[in-house]
């Protein structure tokens, strides 16, 4: 069965002078147009194609890949307002259609809005900005995930993200330190999860002593090539090493506190010495 919105794995089944068609199940025939048909198809190969429909509502493939698709939350571009609704560029010829009432607030062109593609009641792919309604409110995360953040909007204390594709979750100012931008899609780790209200907590680097290992690394080569000694040590001030070694002074605690344990280094009033 054909998914419309998705990406199928489809095999040709008649070739035309503008291009071939896919076997489409209940849908007949989907049209791959020529100019994407790759060189050497025969009859009978399979192609990954993503399917949607065209101007007439009609199923067409596609080798370009969408920045979204069915099922799944992105930012993106406002490229055309009319009188029913905003049209928004996702990678494909047909441009993706955002209802007036699917918005939040009125949109001009050029401004970027986080959406969810569903299929509407017409069987047409839309984009909707009411967001909460398609997470999943029983999703569930363990305190050290690894896991796929989309920043959503920025709020007083950090970012508003949506988690793997399922749940709301907040990513602290605290813990941000490299720049963030909404729309933006970068690897997290679940920072905890609370009992009181079970909102999610999000951070960029893995909580816990398992994220010193990369960083205790990263100490140990700064002082390789600097004759052994950095003037940061655990009381120093939290911006500086934040320019440094754009991390938390929490991390670089964690950090040389392990390299002294394993006896690589030695801390004084000046700062941190490579031992031998």
């Amino acid at each position: 069965m054909v998914e419309t919105g998705c990406f199928n794995k489809l095999k040709v089944i008649r070739e035309v002078d503008f291009g071939v068609y896919l076997e489409g199940g209940s849908e007949g025939g989907i049209l791959l147009p020529k100019p994407e048909v790759p060189e050497g198809t025969r009859l009978g190969d399979r192609l990954q194609v993503f399917v949607y429909l065209d101007s007439d509502d009609m199923p067409v493939a596609t080798l370009r890949r969408p920045r979204v698709q069915l099922g799944q939350f992105a930012s993106l571009k406002v490229v055309d307002v009319n009188r029913v609704g905003a049209f928004l560029d996702w990678g494909l010829p047909k441009d993706l259609f955002l209802p007036f009432n699917e918005q939040l607030k009125p949109l001009t062109i050029g401004d970027y809005v986080t959406v969810y593609v569903y299929m509407d009641n017409s069987n047409r792919i839309a984009a909707t900005a009411k967001l909460e309604k398609h997470l999943d409110p029983d999703a569930v995360f363990t305190q050290g995930q690894l896991v796929e953040l989309l920043v959503i909007r920025p709020t007083e204390i950090g970012y508003q993200v949506i988690i793997d594709n399922r749940a709301l979750g907040l990513l602290h100012r605290q813990d941000i330190h490299r720049p963030v931008r909404p729309g933006q899609r970068l690897p997290g780790f679940i920072k905890q999860v609370r009992d009181e209200d079970g909102k999610i907590d999000v951070m960029l680097e893995k909580p816990g002593y398992a994220r010193v290992d990369p960083l205790a690394q990263q100490v140990l080569k700064y002082l390789q090539s600097r004759d052994g000694f950095c003037p940061l040590g655990d009381k120093s001030d939290p911006e500086a090493i934040r320019e440094l070694f754009g991390v938390s002074k929490k991390a670089y605690k964690m950090a040389i506190g392990q390299l002294m344990k394993a006896g690589h280094i030695r801390q004084d009033a000046e700062g941190i010495h490579l031992l031998g």
